[in-house]
């Protein structure tokens, strides 16, 4: 084989690489898209109907294996832990991203967990997250409610869509926010095609699932000197269209007690496995 038919070679098996790669990819897009729903609770949504996020779809942390190694001195020697299955036995949970079933699943299974090694000791919640799911973030939500520890809630970048839901499902008096987080509130979008009558079936769901929004919102969020229908009121005025609030504002709302701006304003931050408390360095 001479060295034209080599080149000629090569330029075959780049083209018939570079036609799978694009097909694998086309295949993965679909797979992908079709495994968001239709109806969400989600934040800013491109043109396939996902949650807006400034991370690509599967390049989380852990998808990208940069999780941090932690080592423990303990009485029989070194242990290795990832940094998040250390943070869970300080009782702290991450919901960062968007909220998919997945990702709810995981959250509501470490929520049973810590229920299930002390009933009494609150759990911290933190969250960065864009929105997502109704339904995936539903099953959180019912899960905070149906333990019976107290769930410390915190935001950390953004709370907006069902993660400001979230945000205000926590404890009274132990729902926090960081100074330059945000907060948004909004009511659901979805879409639906088929027979009229089917489309009927869907916008009587989704108007359902707005009302009872608004009545957790204002479950959690009324303030002490308004009425339940002037809390309804309030929050389905709000949730017409995205309500985007700083710390100090989502405080005033009422969607959280407390802007954090070191750890010494936390009381019941956790510990340390020495039983201090770290420094603030203030």
């Amino acid at each position: 084989m001479n060295v034209y038919s080599l080149a000629r070679l090569a330029r075959s098996i780049s083209r018939s690489t570079r036609i799978f790669t694009s097909a694998k990819s086309h295949s993965l897009n679909a797979l992908q898209t079709r495994s968001y729903r239709s109806f969400g609770f989600g934040g800013l949504a491109n043109e396939t109907g996902q949650a807006f996020t400034d991370w690509k779809s599967n390049e989380g942390i852990s998808a990208s294996g940069l999780v941090p190694i932690v080592i423990e001195q303990t009485g029989r020697g070194e242990r290795s832990y990832d940094i998040f299955s250390r943070l869970l036995r300080e009782r702290v949970i991450m919901l960062y991203g968007p909220i998919r079933d997945p990702d709810a699943t995981l959250v509501v299974a470490q929520l049973l967990f810590l229920e299930a090694e002390a009933t009494s000791k609150p759990i911290h919640l933190y969250i960065n997250s864009p929105g997502g799911s109704v339904t995936a973030g539903m099953s959180i939500y019912d899960t905070m409610q149906y333990i019976s520890s107290p769930v410390h809630t915190y935001c950390m970048g953004q709370a907006c869509s069902m993660g400001s839901l979230l945000l205000a499902a926590g404890q009274r008096g132990h729902r926090q926010c960081l100074p330059n987080a945000s907060v948004m509130i909004h009511q659901p979008s979805g879409g639906a095609s088929g027979q009229a009558s089917d489309i009927a079936i869907h916008a009587k769901e989704i108007l359902r699932v707005r009302e009872r929004l608004t009545e957790i919102y204002t479950r959690h969020c009324k303030k002490k000197d308004e009425s339940v229908a002037e809390g309804n009121e309030r929050f389905a005025k709000a949730l017409e269209r995205d309500y985007f609030m700083t710390a100090d504002e989502a405080f005033e709302f009422g969607i959280v007690d407390k802007v954090l701006e070191n750890r010494a304003l936390d009381e019941q931050s956790p510990i340390l496995p020495s039983g201090d408390k770290p420094d603030s360095g203030k």
